[in-house]
């Protein structure tokens, strides 16, 4: 199992990535438990130490790089598969703690678990006696 690095973006931690003309869009599942959002993304190929999660708020950004196991220069006859640089942002559902994020990739499968911020969670009152 490979670990992947979850990135607070209101500090600019990423790497320089290099785009051309075409960027693939990765396909994603979300899905809420109790106290998480889970976001779950097969990105087979995909180079594991090029893999950055961003998480603020309600929005999470995955970003990654796929290379081809196919030489280069060969005549590519059909293709339906995307080898290169890969994004996605998602729009959760709820506000996350991406502070406290966790994500996992293993057999070429992302998941990013996202504890829920309660924003109405009952505050106690402290009575202070004068």
């Amino acid at each position: 199992m490979d670990s992947v690095h979850i990135f607070d973006t209101s500090v600019d931690n990423s790497i320089d990535w290099v785009h051309d003309n075409q960027e693939g869009q990765l396909a994603v599942d979300v899905l809420e438990t109790k106290e998480d959002v889970v976001v779950v993304a097969p990105m087979g190929g995909a180079v594991a130490d090029r893999i950055e999660v961003y998480a603020n708020n309600d929005v999470l950004t995955i970003r990654g790089e796929r290379v081809s196991p196919s030489e280069k220069g060969n005549t590519m006859f059909h293709q339906e598969c995307f080898w290169g640089v890969f994004s996605r942002t998602v729009v959760l559902p709820v506000d996350v703690k991406g502070d406290l994020a966790q994500a996992t990739y293993k057999n070429g499968v992302l998941v990013v678990r996202l504890p829920k911020r309660h924003a109405h969670a009952k505050i106690a009152v402290e009575v202070v006696d004068e």
